[in-house]
């Protein structure tokens, strides 16, 4: 029988929203399924004593397997025409470690479903596994309604191979904060034949270089490009299975700590608390005052353990947090309007 497993990605830096993740796919997914933790950095002090108090939770440390992907994917954003345009607009994400979740398919698991550690599991992942059966990739996100100017993948430059319609290439676009496949499908051998194409084919045009560089679409070129079927329940016929998933921009009712989509109250995956910062979290968990959608639902999964050590009472936020808030804002209005 295939083992089935959890992954996510984290170090110190965001210990709370770890804890947080691990208690709400205990609470709501399972106490049983296994959790392997694939390090973000080295910063892990927090994170390996966290690890010792759980049954079910382990640290992925094949560092061989995270040095190469995080080889192949260097090579494969030098080779892209902006780099050779600018260096500071991807400076931040070259220098991160990102691309590590990647290493989940060459993990201890035949069939996964990673989740980003800003996320809170909300619902049993049942039909993700079934769809395995059927699919090797499955994704629940709203990238391929996204415009030309700010997809994934350059549409224009794509049609004009010939190789695939608007449609083929829109239903391959997608996140990487929460999916669900098997392990073996990105070999070495497959691997090589993929930065051939991208580096010496020059395909490395296919991937938006438009806005802000991302993990994900250098992924939604691969899983469009090895030819694997794929799911995505934004996608699906069933309406029960289109919801939202993103904290900040979509509306949901808490029912007993568990969130349902607004429209329907359907059943989601996880909330995904995108765009607020390990620090904004960090001091919310010291009982800072910070403006956090569904914060009291984040607050009830970090302490779930430990109800007694969660914040009595909120206070003001400092000035200097208000500060960092307002120019974290304008930054991100900033990029917003770039891309």
């Amino acid at each position: 029988m295939d083992s089935f497993g959890i992954y996510t990605l984290a170090n110190d830096v965001v210990f709370d929203q770890l804890v947080a993740l691990l208690n709400s796919i205990e609470a709501n997914v399972s106490a049983d399924i296994p959790i392997c933790i694939i390090p973000y950095d080295e910063r892990l002090d927090l994170v390996r004593q966290e690890i010792n108090s759980r049954k079910n939770v382990i640290l992925f440390d094949n560092w061989d397997v995270i040095q190469r992907w995080e080889e192949f994917t260097h090579q494969v954003w030098a080779a892209h025409p902006r780099e050779k345009e600018t260096k500071l607009s991807r400076s931040g994400w070259y220098k991160s470690h990102l691309q590590r979740r990647f290493a989940a398919f060459e993990g201890i698991f035949d069939k996964f479903v990673f989740y980003d550690a800003d996320s809170l599991a909300m619902k049993p992942l049942n039909n993700v596994i079934n769809k395995l059966e059927t699919s090797d990739f499955i994704f629940d996100d709203w990238e391929h309604i996204k415009d030309r100017s700010v997809a994934a993948l350059d549409i224009s430059v794509i049609e004009k191979t010939g190789l695939y319609t608007e449609a083929d290439i829109r239903s391959n676009m997608h996140c990487s904060s929460f999916f669900g496949s098997k392990r073996g499908l990105f070999t070495g051998e497959e691997i090589e034949i993929i930065k051939e194409r991208l580096i010496t084919n020059r395909e490395v045009q296919w991937i938006n270089g438009h806005g802000w560089w991302d993990d994900s679409f250098l992924f939604s070129y691969m899983t469009l490009r090895c030819d694997r079927p794929l799911f995505n329940f934004t996608l699906s016929p069933n309406g029960q299975d289109r919801t939202g998933n993103c904290a900040n921009a979509d509306s949901f009712v808490n029912i007993n700590n568990v969130l349902y989509n607004q429209d329907g109250l359907k059943p989601i995956h996880r909330i995904h608390y995108m765009s607020y910062s390990s620090r904004d979290f960090a001091r919310l968990c010291q009982g800072e005052d910070i403006n956090i959608c569904y914060r009291d639902e984040f607050l009830y999964y970090r302490f779930l353990k430990h109800p007694e050590q969660r914040p009595k009472q909120l206070r003001p936020a400092s000035m200097i947090t208000k500060t960092s808030i307002v120019f974290n804002k304008i930054v991100q209005k900033l990029q917003r309007s770039i891309r």
